[in-house]
């Protein structure tokens, strides 16, 4: 079995997790399993630049992220109250989770908090509906995300 660059077993089961979307609603990972894969992006902060650059861009791509088979959840450390305003701002229509308290603990079990800045690094996981982590990319917090490639890897594990 090989490893992601964070040490997450490919193919291993995902950390699960329950946490407050932008209305303030638990989602819990493990609620999708046998039914959709998931991607999961971890990103630093609501209202930067690359970070909304990348939340608007799903956002404008939804219906092909987002299906019967798949979904989409965005992660920061950010709390419930700055992402429902991020959300609302930017017309984000898929959930946006909050990592805030304890801060970062869900980024820390995927290996991808950043304890010097105290936010998730860019980081990105798919995980299929067996609960299994199937793909994983890292990007340096300025890049941008490939959300061509995230779409593949996403189709690729339904």
């Amino acid at each position: 079995m090989t490893t992601s660059r964070t040490g997450l077993e490919l193919g291993g089961l995902a950390p699960d997790f329950t946490l407050r979307d932008q209305f303030g609603q638990d989602v819990t990972l493990s609620s999708f399993r046998d039914r959709k894969a998931v991607a999961i992006f971890f990103y630093p902060f609501a209202f930067s630049g690359v970070c909304t650059g990348e939340m608007t861009g799903i956002r404008d791509r939804l219906a092909e992220f987002m299906t019967f088979e798949t979904e989409v959840l965005g992660l920061s450390c950010d709390p419930v109250y700055a992402l429902r305003a991020f959300a609302d701002q930017d017309g984000i229509n898929f959930p946006l989770l909050s990592d805030f308290w304890p801060h970062g603990e869900v980024a820390r079990a995927y290996d991808v908090f950043d304890d010097a800045k105290g936010c998730p690094r860019r980081s990105s996981y798919i995980i299929d509906r067996d609960g299994r982590v199937r793909w994983s990319v890292h990007n340096a917090m300025p890049d941008g995300r490939d959300l061509d490639e995230h779409l593949k890897q996403l189709l690729a594990a339904v």
